[in-house]
């Protein structure tokens, strides 16, 4: 849980805090700035741990996929690859997120 968890909110999807901004970043005062950048920071070191786990996720249901015979559980495994994949898009473009004090 954040400290500034005013300015985040968490996303089920992603299973991390992602930024809430009410207003554009110059109408925070610095000192605002500067907590939501330190909270920032620590979600941040934690995006490529949560990228693992998400790989983890995939491989499982690779290794599912490949023993599966019935086609329409196939096409859901095929399904929840995909969707993890895009998680893992989502979380790449979030780590390269930086707002500039």
């Amino acid at each position: 849980m954040c400290t500034t968890n005013r300015y985040f909110t968490f996303d089920n999807r992603l299973k991390i805090d992602l930024p809430r901004l009410e207003k554009d970043w110059s109408f925070y005062s610095s000192g605002v700035r500067e907590a939501i950048l330190f909270d920032w920071e620590r979600i941040r070191g934690q995006i490529p741990d949560r990228i693992a786990e998400i790989e983890t996720e995939i491989e499982e249901l690779q290794d599912a996929l490949g023993r599966e015979e019935d086609f329409e559980e196939s096409f859901r495994l095929n399904h929840e690859i995909s969707e993890r994949a895009s998680e893992i898009n989502d979380l790449w473009l979030w780590y390269r997120t930086r707002p500039d004090l």
